[in-house]
């Protein structure tokens, strides 16, 4: 067990003290502040109410105010000890919170799900109480670390939605596929597994597919969805290089035949199709199972899983052999056939499909959409395995996540506050004292520097006050909200 008031910088811990005396509010929002990602000057605002329930909520109830005051005293005394030196921060705040039994705290949010500009705050919190007004920004680590990656890969996803929706518009003849058409595969890349958690629920806002199965129990407990009821998240069968390996290189054709005959006679099963030869797979193996596999009641999916996703997929114009040259998706058309839709595009015979994904970014997401196209097939005949590639590979920075105070209140007298060093570029501008959000032509916008009373009022809504989570939106509603301004 680990005091929750201990998941916080070291510098945070005395910041109390550091404030003028007198001090009773402080008041601060969460902003992102700049897009590294050309194309993205929307950031989509996902992951405080998990926030709100998991730390302010559980872990205070169950690691703070459950346990025994003494207990909590002196181990919180004998970690500042030895991490600070002898102890001159105190206890006394510690045990007052404590006697207390809530956090107070309020925070106002923009609803989940929604497009939010750059440099303007998705939501803002501040301490109800006088004497607890070090909460506000003691609070800003554990909140950081909890709230960028969800909003980082909320937004990432959507971008690829874009894409792929624009692609199936043009081309394909079944645009509703699109909700399958990304599958999250970046589990095991992420950053442990709340961070595989939070992006992974990030990446459902968008879309339905997901091989990280924790994330549907997570939305089950923090987002109020039910999988008996919608679709949450779901996936298909598939092999690995394991299974295809066991089956040895010289009976891989056998392993093919087994998979689709024997253990999945029906529905849908991705056979990973690159342990060796992916060419030979596609001109030699798949043509000799052709009535095996336009026999099943179901779809073959053929993995690849190495090399230029780009090239493989599409083909390669500077490829040694007529099979690269062609790539995968022409390849399973002279095998397996189609039909022409009503756009004038291919799309494949429903028991054949493809999906790749290794490295797979939103440039490639966009070259694979468009070299389809070029060559006369619908976007819609290949998912995309989207992984940590994506979604880890990506920082607070990604879209300048911060929070700042900008207002407090000293000696009963409110001070509008905050930072603008002169040897940045601009992006560490802060806005000024209190803030409200309205929306202009559908678009949120920030003004600062106003009154308690117009501050509340605007798009701002209390979702937690005094240890109690006051709206506990729902997946299906965010989703929708996602949509609505997609």
């Amino acid at each position: 067990m680990i005091n929750p008031l201990l998941f916080t910088d070291g510098y945070k811990v005395d910041h109390r003290r550091q404030y003028p005396k007198g001090t009773s509010l402080v008041y601060s929002n969460w902003t992102p502040r700049k897009s590294r990602v050309e194309g993205i000057e929307e950031v989509v605002f996902f992951g405080l109410q998990y926030f709100l329930k998991k730390y302010l909520i559980e872990e205070f109830e169950e690691n703070f105010f459950k346990k025994d005051k003494e207990a909590i005293l002196k181990k919180y005394s004998r970690r500042i000890n030895n991490y600070l030196g002898a102890n001159a921060v105190g206890i006394d705040h510690i045990a007052a919170l404590h006697d207390l039994g809530y956090i107070p705290m309020k925070f106002k949010a923009l609803p989940e799900g929604v497009s939010v500009p750059i440099k303007v705050p998705m939501f803002t919190m501040y301490n109800t109480l006088p004497e607890f007004f070090w909460l506000t920004n003691y609070f800003e680590t554990i909140l950081s670390t909890t709230v960028w990656l969800p909003c980082n890969s909320a937004t990432l996803a959507k971008q690829y939605r874009k894409i792929l929706d624009k692609y199936a518009e043009e081309t394909s003849s079944n645009p509703e596929f699109v909700d399958y058409q990304a599958h999250d595969f970046s589990m095991r890349g992420m950053a442990g597994l709340e961070a595989a958690l939070i992006s992974s629920a990030g990446h459902l806002l968008s879309f339905k597919g997901t091989d990280t199965i924790p994330c549907i129990d997570f939305l089950e407990e923090y987002y109020n969805t039910n999988s008996d009821l919608e679709i949450v998240g779901n996936s298909v069968a598939a092999t690995e290089h394991s299974v295809m390996s066991m089956g040895t290189n010289t009976g891989e054709e056998e392993t093919f035949k087994r998979l689709i005959c024997e253990v999945y006679p029906n529905g849908i099963v991705s056979v990973v199709s690159d342990t060796w030869d992916l060419w030979k797979v596609l001109t030699e193996y798949l043509p000799n199972l052709k009535e095996e596999v336009l026999a099943r009641e179901g779809k073959l999916v053929i993995r690849p899983d190495s090399g230029d996703p780009v090239k493989i997929i599409c083909g390669n114009d500077q490829g040694k052999s007529e099979a690269e040259r062609k790539g995968v998706i022409e390849l399973l058309w002279d095998i397996f056939g189609g039909e022409i839709n009503e756009k004038g595009y291919k799309e494949l015979d429903p028991h054949i499909g493809a999906i790749y994904g290794d490295s797979i970014t939103l440039e490639r997401a966009v070259d694979i959409c468009e070299g389809l196209k070029q060559k006369g097939f619908a976007s819609t005949n290949v998912v995309l395995g989207i992984g940590s590639f994506t979604y880890q590979y990506n920082t607070r920075d990604t879209f300048g996540f911060a929070m700042k105070a900008t207002y407090g209140e000293v000696n009963g007298e409110g001070r509008d506050i905050y930072k603008n060093p002169v040897t940045d570029d601009g992006t560490k501008k802060s806005a000024k004292g209190l803030i409200k959000i309205v929306k202009e032509n559908g678009t949120y916008k920030l003004i600062d520097q106003v009154s308690w009373e117009e501050e509340g009022e605007g798009e701002l809504k209390t979702v937690y006050e005094d240890g109690k989570l006051l709206i506990d939106q729902t997946l299906s509603e965010i989703r929708e909200r996602l949509k609505e301004v997609s």
